[in-house]
């Protein structure tokens, strides 16, 4: 059986090896795939391994040898998985392979919001700290954190991470999530108390039909002034032009996040936006993350193979 890999760059930058891959099927590698090559580069592949490249009903019907989806991630909205279904096709995904990097992410945007590491480093490269009159400044508010309220929209394993780390700075943390949990790490609490309480909310939800664009004008509103949010999660989460003119009209403190709706950006109003910190999505990259996206999908295949199948979510 072929396997395709559609766009295996952002896994592999060239520092991990396909070759367990190859060693379960013949395999075809694409460092990307654009939409309009995707099934002619699929054809004749029995496995697809994909990233972010997005798997319609358009695509699925017209690749009639296609057994196995592979998704290298956890999310997998980008595959139309009743589509997949109706054609007999398994998808599989990558659960819990970045929880520490992803918690770690959140808390380098956390410190950084709180701390303007970068901001005060790039002034002293410009010079700024050699012609001060004083020893030290400050160029923004140096924020602690001890005391302070942490709001996790979301409790799954990066949420309860990033909540551990929490604690260690000596924060209050509370939490909100579909159903409550038991747990030591954080109280529970609605959705509008996360926003009106935290001195800081971030994200942690997946994204479903239902909670896109649930952080509105409203809910920003409903935040401290002092406040700050934090999206390690989808960037469909939030209206960005409301966070936008939230952050631009002194409504919110400041906003931090990993993704963005429309990935690369061409235009985005967060992109402008005041007090806005931006990485390119990058949270899930660490090596060892990616490490284990290669492993667990190795399994996922020869599970495939053999019959006893994992992580199966079609």
């Amino acid at each position: 059986m072929k396997a395709v890999v559609t766009d295996g760059h952002a896994l592999n930058p060239g520092d991990l090896k396909w070759d367990g891959l190859k060693e379960l099927a013949e395999t075809e590698i694409f460092d990307r795939t654009d939409a309009k090559e995707i099934v002619t580069r699929c054809a004749d592949a029995g496995i697809v391994l994909t990233n972010k490249v997005a798997f319609g009903r358009e695509e699925i019907e017209k690749l009639p040898a296609l057994k196995l989806i592979c998704v290298l991630a956890t999310g997998y909205d980008i595959i139309d998985i009743e589509a997949a279904q109706e054609k007999g096709i398994v998808v599989c995904n990558v659960p819990d392979y970045g929880t520490d990097s992803v918690a770690q992410h959140t808390f380098a945007l956390i410190l950084e919001l709180v701390n303007q590491v970068g901001l005060h480093s790039r002034s002293v490269a410009s010079g700024e700290w050699q012609k001060s009159p004083d020893f030290s400044y400050a160029l923004s508010p140096l924020i602690e954190l001890k005391g302070k309220t942490l709001g996790l929209a979301g409790f799954g394993n990066i949420g309860r991470r990033v909540a551990k780390i929490a604690g260690a700075f000596g924060m209050r943390v509370i939490y909100y999530a579909p159903h409550k949990k038991e747990t030591d790490l954080a109280e529970y609490a609605d959705l509008e108390t996360i926003f009106r309480e935290s001195d800081i909310v971030s994200l942690h939800l997946p994204l479903k039909p239902d909670n896109a664009g649930f952080v509105n004008a409203d809910l920003l509103k409903k935040m401290k002034s002092r406040a700050f949010l934090v999206n390690t999660s989808r960037g469909l989460l939030i209206d960005e032009h409301a966070l936008a003119a939230a952050l631009n009209n002194n409504i919110i403190a400041g906003a931090a996040t990993d993704v963005l709706s429309e990935e690369p950006p061409r235009s985005n109003p967060l992109l402008t936006a005041k007090n806005c910190i931006i990485t390119p999505h990058n949270a899930w990259m660490s090596f060892e993350a990616r490490q284990r996206i290669m492993d667990i999908t190795l399994r996922n295949v020869r599970g495939f193979i053999t019959g006893n199948m994992i992580n199966v979510v079609s």
